[in-house]
């Protein structure tokens, strides 16, 4: 079996709620993806996701795989990792490596004829999961119908965008802890401020909630890359710091781990694929550092966390599939469980697929998102109101 090519299918729509962050908090509703579809010449193909801007890469990288037997995954990531060694395994190029990666996977669980998460050695199809609301813009009913609804799966863990006010932060966290509650199991919370407070501002804050709330982790409470911040911030609260959604591979994780600056990695599809998110897993397992999938649309790379011997649990969030991407997996008793169709489990609905435009529409491009603008004016020196957002940014 051969590799004869790479298709892409690019989509827009809209989200039935507005998604936000600290860094964006007054939200978006416009989302993008991209099917990728790696072909073969016996017909069987690959399926994964990514983002309209990471077209061109793949597109690049293409021809390196046109012709290889798509049964070698590892060393075909590692053949696409040197392509890119001059300009790094960052951006577009990550983002292309991770959703070519995930594809040549499913292929192979495809071409053995079992679910992927057999394909990676895993040997249960229960995967622990945990709520994620990107809830900044909602309303404080609308945040305890989400984790509510959670709840009444049996998910007792679920996760806050906090950062910009105190006081809001405090009431919405006890408005998520409530709803969490009617799981009926001790609740877990977690708080993510995606990096927009400096190491010292996390310190002040986080204390302050943890004078109220017992909180499981802090996500990105300093800069992704800043070690010296993010062990600050480990050694001077109880929760534990949670960090590498932004972070493209193994060399990024590398100084975190070896000065103590992370407590649970989250990897994921951006951290160079499957193959790249196992390497980081198996580091940290040395580390004694669990791990948590994250970032996962319809939850399509769940699989791997079943062949992760350190995972802790997973982020299951509101659906940004625009109703085309269909998954064997469901949740139950807050577990998602994976099911057995061969390859990923991931299929789309390409009738659905077809009646989505293929450009943007609004003026963010190929990053439609809910942190589209980028990090937020005041971010590691200020705590900006969200009211005066836009003043400081006329």
């Amino acid at each position: 079996m051969k590799v004869t090519g790479i298709r892409t299918r690019p989509y827009f729509f809209q989200l039935d709620r507005l998604m936000g962050d600290s860094n964006f908090p007054s939200g978006n509703k416009n989302m993008s993806g991209m099917i990728v579809y790696i072909d073969t010449d016996e017909g069987l193909s690959g399926i994964s996701i990514s983002s309209p801007g990471a077209d061109n890469a793949i597109k690049t990288l293409e021809p390196l795989l046109v012709g290889k037997d798509p049964r070698g995954v590892k060393g075909l990531w590692r053949l696409l990792i040197d392509a890119v060694f001059k300009g790094g395994n960052e951006g577009t190029m990550n983002d292309a490596i991770g959703a070519i990666d995930v594809g040549l996977w499913d292929l192979k669980a495809k071409i053995n004829e079992e679910p992927l998460w057999k394909t990676l050695g895993g040997s249960t199809r229960y995967v622990k999961v945990y709520a994620s609301g990107i809830d900044m813009p909602l309303t404080d009913q609308e945040i305890a119908d989400f984790y509510e609804n959670a709840a009444s799966q049996g998910i007792s863990a679920g996760k806050l965008k906090v950062g910009i006010d105190r006081d809001s932060d405090l009431r919405r966290i006890g408005i998520m802890n409530d709803a969490l509650k009617k799981s009926g199991k001790p609740v877990q919370l977690l708080i993510d401020s995606n990096e927009y407070w400096s190491a010292k501002q996390a310190i002040r804050n986080i204390r302050a909630i943890e004078e109220r709330f017992e909180i499981f982790w802090v996500e990105e409470p300093a800069r992704r890359w800043d070690y010296r911040g993010l062990r600050k911030v480990s050694q001077s609260v109880t929760a534990a710091v949670a960090t590498g959604e932004n972070l493209a591979d193994i060399k990024d994780f590398t100084p975190l781990f070896q000065n103590e600056a992370v407590d649970v990695a989250q990897i994921g599809m951006g951290t160079s694929g499957i193959t790249g998110l196992m390497k980081v897993a198996d580091m940290a397992y040395g580390y004694e550092i669990p791990v948590s999938l994250m970032n996962s649309p319809v939850n399509y790379e769940a699989p791997a966390a079943s062949a992760i011997s350190n995972h802790m649990m997973m982020e299951v969030f509101h659906d940004r599939d625009a109703g085309i991407l269909v998954t064997d997996s469901t949740i139950k008793d807050g577990y998602l469980v994976l099911g057995d169709t061969p390859g990923n489990g991931l299929s789309i609905d390409e009738s659905s697929l077809a009646k989505l435009p293929t450009t943007s529409m609004d003026n963010t491009g190929g990053g439609a998102g809910a942190s589209a603008l980028g990090r937020r004016r005041g971010a590691g020196l200020l705590e900006v109101p969200s009211h005066e957002a836009e003043t400081l940014n006329e």
